[in-house]
């Protein structure tokens, strides 16, 4: 099973080769470098879904707040 979380996007830094477009992205406040070539129309602020350092879709910050509550309530059963 693959699991795809979402995080903010806090910066990006262009570049000219569009496969090497890479964001620091916030997971919560941890902050990861995350690859963005499969979003090209990602800004500063967006949501992006990531899988194993991979931005694979933007998504509303609607959605992406409810997911990560979800996850918030998993921790809290299991603790």
């Amino acid at each position: 099973m693959c699991l795809a979380v979402p995080g903010q996007i806090i910066s990006i830094n262009e570049n000219d080769e569009p496969l090497l477009r890479l964001g620091r992205v916030s997971f919560g406040g941890v902050v990861k470098t995350v690859n963005l070539a499969y979003v090209p129309e990602a800004q500063v602020g967006d949501y992006a879904i990531v899988h194993v350092g991979f931005a694979l879709s933007i998504i509303d910050e609607d959605e992406a707040e409810e997911t990560l509550d979800y996850f918030k309530q998993i921790q809290e059963v299991s603790t």
